[in-house]
């Protein structure tokens, strides 16, 4: 299964919810990175994701894939699993 990385912060209800999306197809661990704990860290997913400044930003592999509506979306038309599933 692909390593998945997700920034967020500590209450956030959208991280939660894509936690449990990814959870729920099969993704046993969430790297997750507290923005709200190293701003550094907030430059670094600013930088990363392309400009996206809200949480979550959810990255499988080197996919970014965006907040829980992109993963949501992404879950909805079928292809979430296997982008999860590559290696």
């Amino acid at each position: 299964m692909a390593k998945v990385v997700m920034y967020c912060t500590a209450v956030c209800p959208y991280c939660t919810a894509a936690e449990r999306l990814l959870k729920s197809r099969g993704v046993a661990e969430i790297e997750k990175i507290r923005i709200d704990l190293d701003p550094a860290r907030q430059a670094e997913m600013i930088a990363r994701s392309g400009g996206a400044r809200s949480v979550p930003q959810v990255f499988i592999g080197d996919t970014h894939v965006g907040g829980f509506d992109d993963t949501s979306a992404l879950d909805a038309a079928g292809k979430l699993v296997p982008l999860l599933n590559r290696t």
